[in-house]
């Protein structure tokens, strides 16, 4: 088992040769894969969004293996999203978890503008990630009603990145007994389209 703050410094250098275009030299893919049909044991489980263009395999230079990734739109926490962190943490010992949000996510965008705008456009599913975004972003729009949408978003991505962050906590006493007793780390991150940087800025020691 790989603590947490190791598995965070492979993912802070993993990213740093992602953005400077210098990917590791990878192994045998062919051997690697039949290695791992005995098992796996992941260094960290990414909790990120569905968006195609920040696949955590890539963004962190990692190979098969090396992450436990859940994705969904908008990286917002639901229960299965919760049992699956649980199951990775308990069953692999993984004792990092990325909540991993990115700048200009369609997602928080859509829940701005569902705020800002409300239109009834959706199907009830899509209402569904809206709906779970929407408490992290209220009150940013009570301070700057009106406000510039670009800007409102880049504070609403690391606002809700927090809220998933903290709805792990609150939806699971495994999660919190871990954090609070067996080396546990929770970390909320931003990846950057303009650079390839993450920036991890909650939680990182």
């Amino acid at each position: 088992m790989l603590p947490a703050a190791e598995a965070l410094e492979c993912l802070r250098e993993g990213n740093r040769r992602f953005a400077a275009n210098k990917p590791a030299q990878r192994v045998d893919v062919e051997a690697r894969r039949r290695q791992l049909t005995g098992g796996q044991e992941p260094f960290a489980i990414i909790l990120g969004c569905s968006d195609s263009r920040v696949p955590a395999e890539i963004v962190f230079d990692q190979g098969l293996g090396n992450l436990f990734v859940i994705r969904v739109a908008g990286n917002i926490v639901r229960p299965s999203q919760i049992g699956s962190i649980e199951f990775g943490a308990l069953e692999f010992g993984t004792r990092l978890v990325i909540v991993l949000g990115h700048s200009h996510c369609g997602a928080v965008g859509t829940a701005v503008k569902e705020l800002q705008e409300p239109a009834d456009g959706f199907s009830d599913n899509i209402g569904v990630i809206v709906d779970f975004i929407r408490p992290s972003l209220e009150p940013l729009l009570e301070q700057a009603p009106g406000g510039d949408p670009a800007a409102v978003i880049e504070q609403a991505v690391r606002a809700n990145v927090l809220a998933s962050a903290e709805e792990l906590r609150r939806g699971s006493s495994i999660i919190r007994e871990m954090e609070r007793d067996d080396g546990l780390l929770i970390v909320g991150a931003e990846y950057s389209f303009e650079t390839g940087l993450v920036d991890f800025f909650d939680g990182a020691p």
